[in-house]
């Protein structure tokens, strides 16, 4: 009877060990999956804020060029304004009535193109804002105003 009892030891003990093998094994399968995953998942997070990150690179890069091409646009046109000053007062009358008005129209022209040539987009832009901020509620009126012909301009 001893050895029976021993032999239903010894497969207890194996049954035992043999289900502890397969729960290590099954601990280390779900570990290395879970490590997968984590590396899969961590993966997927880099490329996503890579691809954000070229996004928005391109985008600033767009925003850049536009910007560029904004204030090159408005220089251009400060100096056209001189260009058209200069040709008004060769071609136009310099005495009388006529020539005092066509002074100050090319004068005007000069100033303000000169002023676009120095100040720039932003430099509009920024007045405009202290503009806007010293006297709010004419500039509210003045943007109702020019939005009515606007849409009266647009309608017909």
């Amino acid at each position: 009877m001893a050895s029976a009892t021993n032999q239903g030891q010894a497969f207890k003990d194996k049954a035992r060990d043999t289900a502890s093998n397969v729960a290590d094994k099954a601990r280390d399968t779900a570990s290395g999956l879970t490590d997968k995953a984590r590396d899969v998942a961590s993966n997927v997070a880099d490329k996503a804020t890579d691809m954000a990150h070229k996004a928005a690179d391109k985008a600033s890069e767009y925003g850049s060029a536009i910007g560029d091409k904004a204030t090159n646009a408005v220089e251009t046109v400060g100096s056209s304004m001189k260009t058209v000053a200069g040709s008004l007062r060769e071609n136009l009358p310099n005495k009388g009535m006529l020539g005092g008005a066509s002074e100050s129209v090319a004068s005007a022209l000069e100033s303000g193109g000169r002023y676009l040539e120095e100040k720039g987009l932003s430099g509009v832009g920024s007045e405009v804002t202290d503009m806007i901020k010293r006297h709010p509620v004419p500039s509210v009126l003045l943007a109702l105003g020019l939005g009515y012909l606007i849409a009266c301009s647009t309608r017909s």
